[in-house]
């Protein structure tokens, strides 16, 4: 005979793996998955992530937070335009229609710095 703790652990454990088997929260709603093609400019003076694989016509979008940056990409062919100015609490996209490695910088702070590669 099973003992009062063990079926609550296995009545919790059923609950929960009926949840997961509906693939959301046990409410019928699920949270939208993030934008997979997101750099976000962090207030710890970062690009996040630090390189992010695109494919060719794949837009990328730049998620800037409490604290001002830019991007500004190194020039070559292909390049999309610079995002100039003091960006705060804002997103900015940029589409990147040819391969290759973009490098990028953020000019408040340098030391910020990250690629694209488009394959």
């Amino acid at each position: 005979m099973l003992t009062r703790k063990t079926r609550l652990v296995l009545a919790t454990l059923t609950g929960a793996l009926l949840a997961m088997a509906c693939g959301g929260d046990g409410y019928g709603t699920t949270a939208p998955p993030p934008p997979p093609s997101t750099v976000a400019a962090t207030p710890s003076l970062t690009f996040t992530p630090r390189t992010l694989p695109v494919n060719v016509g794949e837009t990328v979008t730049f998620a800037f937070g409490s604290v001002p940056h830019n991007v500004f990409f190194t020039q070559q062919a292909g390049a999309p335009a610079d995002i100039a100015g003091n960006n705060a609490n804002v997103s900015i996209a940029r589409t990147f229609a040819t391969a290759g490695t973009y490098a990028y910088t953020c000019h408040i702070h340098p030391s910020m710095q990250g690629t694209v590669v488009v394959r």
